[in-house]
């Protein structure tokens, strides 16, 4: 089988921890093209990757280079220039979350898309967690019956110390579209995207000014679901605090550690399977299914599964979360 040749734009932290690490003992696969604004950086990583010619302007890139796929991992703020750059020469693109700084670039990056027929994949790892499928697995086998209500929550430090992160303009929101983004779109795939009626947040900033360190939503579906959402940067527990709570008609279920209570007469009996996976070793797979998920799209041999419709979706509930703070009260979707 052919190498597909890969680009890579940005070489950040995540890019660095996992999408290089990762792409780089992938089978029929080799990363021939890589960008970045910071010369030092690019120069390092080049070395490293034995590559003689590299890119600080993406543009160059594109007009030196002959490649099968692309993945974006730069600031919030330049997704939506870099990814319809790529489209527009129908080149399969993944974009890291989020896929860009507000629903209008968003929507701007998925009609241009469908024009091109060219497959984008947004980063949302956490879907590709193996207990977090097989939670998946469970709620759509009906086992827990209809949920009806999820509590969930990530009080966690900041995926990033660059300075970018923590600016309105580049990254465009704080917890929210950092941690807040993730456990949302887990939330809504686990309710297979429900239609929502209204979202009410209320935003903190405890150790930052321009974007909100910790928040809490509430978030109704027009189903009569309930999602509840709490975030955090500055709120300390003992280690970083990851979990989703769900209850449905017939049973419950919960992750970390994933836990299946079924409803017997009345009891609730515990189904969950025995589990001694690493935490740290569970993100890493993560990243790893993702990856191949996705150069499995390019080579069609299966579907896209985090679309760029799928961010459309969450990016308006996110629009919402940030307007009802600033209102103080409940916004109508």
């Amino acid at each position: 089988m052919q190498n597909l040749k890969i680009a890579l734009v940005g070489l950040g932290k995540i890019a660095q921890l996992m999408h290089l690490p990762i792409l780089k003992i992938m089978n029929n696969v080799s990363i021939t093209a890589i960008a970045d604004s910071n010369k030092s950086r690019l120069e390092s990583m080049a070395k490293e990757l034995g590559l003689d010619t590299y890119y600080q302007d993406y543009s160059k890139l594109l007009e030196s280079e002959e490649i099968d796929a692309v993945f974006i991992t730069t600031p919030t703020n330049t997704h939506k220039e870099i990814a319809s750059a790529f489209i527009k020469k129908n080149i399969p693109t993944f974009i890291e979350k989020p896929i860009a700084i507000s629903y209008k670039e968003t929507n701007e990056i998925v009609e241009l898309a469908k024009i091109h027929k060219v497959p984008v994949m947004v980063g949302m790892n956490m879907r590709y967690r193996p207990d977090v499928m097989l939670l998946k697995s469970i709620i759509n086998s009906g086992d827990i019956g209809e949920i009806f209500y999820i509590k969930c929550g990530w009080l966690s430090s900041q995926s990033s110390d660059s300075k970018w992160f923590t600016s309105k303009e580049q990254a465009g929101g704080g917890v929210i579209f950092d941690l807040g983004i993730v456990i949302l779109d887990l939330a809504l795939w686990y309710l297979d995207f429900p239609m929502i009626d209204s979202v009410t947040t209320k935003n903190f900033f405890l150790n930052t000014k321009t974007v909100e360190d910790s928040s809490v939503s509430m978030i109704r579906c027009k189903s009569e679901a309930i999602i509840s959402i709490e975030t955090s940067w500055s709120i300390k527990s003992e280690k970083d605090s990851f979990y989703i709570d769900i209850f449905g008609t017939k049973g419950s279920a919960s992750l970390n550690p994933l836990k299946i209570y079924k409803k017997d007469l009345n009891q609730y009996i515990d189904i969950s399977a025995n589990s001694n996976e690493n935490r740290t070793l569970e993100y890493k797979k993560s990243f790893k299914n993702e990856l191949k998920h996705f150069i499995g799209a390019v080579r069609k041999y299966n579907p896209v599964l985090s679309t760029a419709e799928n961010a459309l979706s969450r990016m308006k509930i996110i629009e919402a979360m940030y307007l009802s703070a600033s209102r103080k009260e409940e916004i109508k979707l």
